[in-house]
C-alpha cells in the first residue's frame, strides 16, 4: 500500500465521499472490479434473483424484531435474577443483530428495491438510538471509501485509546491494549447513543474528516430516533420499574452486550494480522492499490462455513463480499464468495479468510499486542 505519483483513479463515482474532503486517489483499475461486478450480476440474473433482499430480508426482520420485542416485554414480566441475566444478554444480542442485518442493509441500499423500505430499515438504527445519518457518512462514505487508511477510516481511529495502527501515536499503556481494549468494546453502545453523535453534529468532523451537519429532515429524524430509544430505553422502565440500582445494572450489562458484540466483529474483519492498514497519501500522491484491489487487502472473512454465525451477523463475516458489492444484500454474501475467491486466485490476488471465529479473535489478540508492543 505504498504510494506512487499519481495518474488517474477509478475510483467508483457513488463511492464519493461528498462533503468529506479531500478525496484519496485510486490507481487505474486492471479490471478487477469489472470482471467481478460482471460475474455477480450475471449470477444473480441467471437464478433470477434481485441484489437486494426481497421477501427473504422481510422474514427475516419479522424474526429479529420478534426476537428483540418478545425480550424486551418478557424482562418486565421476570421474577427472578437469573431471568433477567439472560433476558438482558438476550436484549444485548438481539440489538445487535438489529444492526447488522436490519439496519445495515438498509443504510446501503440492499434491503429493498423500494428505496422508501430501505430508508425504513436504515431507521431502525435510530430507533435504537444512534444516528442512521451519521452513521452513512462514518461508514458508507469513510469507512466503505478508504477502508484502514488513517486519518480518514475513522472506525479505525481509536487513539490514544487504542493504537490500531502503527500509523498511530504510540503510548505506554498501549502495551496492554490487548487486555484491556474489551472494556472499551463494551462501552461503545452508550458512547455512540449519548455522545458520538452529538459530537460529530456539532464540530462537523468524524475522525479528521468534515462531516455536513444535518438540516431539515435529517435533523428531525436523528432527534425522533434519539427520542424514541431513549423512550423505551429508560422512561418506560422508570414508569413500570421505578428508579433502581437493578434497573441500572440491567442497562449496564445489555449495553456491555451490544457494544461488545459490535465492536469485536468489526475488529475480527479489519484489524488483525492478515489485513493491511496505510497511511494517507503525502499530496500529489495516490495509493498503488485499485479501490477494489485496497478493499480486499484491508479486508478478512471469518467462519464462512458457519451458517448460524452468518445469519446473525448478517452476512458480515463473509466482509470481503460486502465491501467489494456493498449494495447486494447480505443473503447473496456466501454464494458470490466462490465467485470473489475464484477471481482472486486467477489474477494472484490474497483472498485473506480466517477458518473460524476463533482463529479471527487469536488474530485480533495478535494484532493489538503486536501493535502495542512498540512504535
Amino acid at each position: 500500500m505504498s504510494p506512487r505519483p499519481s495518474a488517474r483513479t477509478t475510483e467508483p463515482a457513488w463511492l464519493t465521499p461528498t462533503g468529506c474532503n479531500p478525496t484519496l486517489k485510486y490507481a487505474r483499475d486492471p479490471g478487477l472490479h469489472a470482471e467481478l461486478r460482471s460475474r455477480v450480476d450475471a449470477y444473480l440474473q441467471d437464478r433470477g434473483e434481485d441484489r437486494e433482499g426481497g421477501w427473504r430480508m422481510v422474514a427475516k426482520t419479522a424474526v429479529i424484531l420478534g426476537w428483540l420485542v418478545g425480550t424486551y416485554v418478557a424482562m418486565f414480566a421476570a421474577t427472578a435474577a437469573w431471568q433477567l441475566l439472560v433476558l438482558a444478554i438476550s436484549m444485548g444480542l438481539a440489538l445487535a443483530c438489529v444492526g447488522f442485518s436490519i439496519q445495515h442493509d438498509g443504510g446501503h441500499r440492499a434491503y429493498s428495491k423500494r428505496p422508501w423500505v430501505s430508508r425504513l430499515a436504515a431507521f431502525s438504527l435510530d430507533a435504537i438510538g444512534a444516528s442512521s445519518y451519521m452513521w452513512h457518512y462514518k461508514h458508507n462514505v469513510l469507512h466503505h471509501t478508504y477502508p484502514n487508511v488513517e486519518q480518514v477510516d475513522d472506525d479505525i481511529s481509536q487513539s490514544p485509546w487504542l493504537r490500531l495502527s502503527t500509523t498511530d501515536a504510540h503510548y505506554s499503556a498501549h502495551r496492554f491494549q490487548h487486555m484491556y481494549a474489551w472494556f472499551l468494546y463494551a462501552i461503545l453502545t452508550p458512547k455512540w447513543l449519548f455522545v458520538d453523535d452529538f459530537k460529530r453534529m456539532v464540530t462537523q468532523r468524524a475522525g479528521a474528516r468534515r462531516v455536513p451537519p444535518p438540516r431539515g429532515r435529517d435533523l428531525a429524524m436523528l432527534l425522533l430516533g434519539k427520542a424514541l430509544a431513549y423512550t423505551w430505553m429508560f422512561v418506560i422502565p422508570l414508569i413500570v420499574v421505578g428508579p433502581s440500582w437493578g434497573l441500572l445494572g440491567i442497562y449496564v450489562l445489555v449495553a456491555w452486550v451490544w457494544g461488545l458484540t459490535l465492536a469485536t466483529t468489526f475488529q475480527l474483519a479489519h484489524c488483525n494480522d492478515n489485513a493491511e492498514f496505510g497511511a494517507w497519501p503525502s499530496q500529489g500522491e495516490q495509493f498503488s492499490n485499485s479501490w477494489a484491489e485496497q478493499q480486499l487487502a484491508s479486508t478478512v472473512n471469518f467462519a464462512p462455513r458457519n451458517r448460524v454465525l452468518t445469519w446473525y451477523l448478517g452476512g458480515l463475516n463473509h466482509q470481503i463480499e460486502h465491501h467489494l458489492f456493498p449494495r447486494v444484500c447480505h443473503i447473496h454474501y456466501p454464494a458470490i464468495s466462490s465467485i470473489v475467491r475464484e477471481v482472486c486466485e486467477r489474477r494472484g490476488l490474497r483472498y485473506r479468510v480466517q477458518a473460524s471465529m476463533w482463529s479471527a479473535l487469536r488474530s485480533h489478540v495478535a494484532h493489538l499486542r503486536r501493535v502495542g508492543a512498540s512504535a
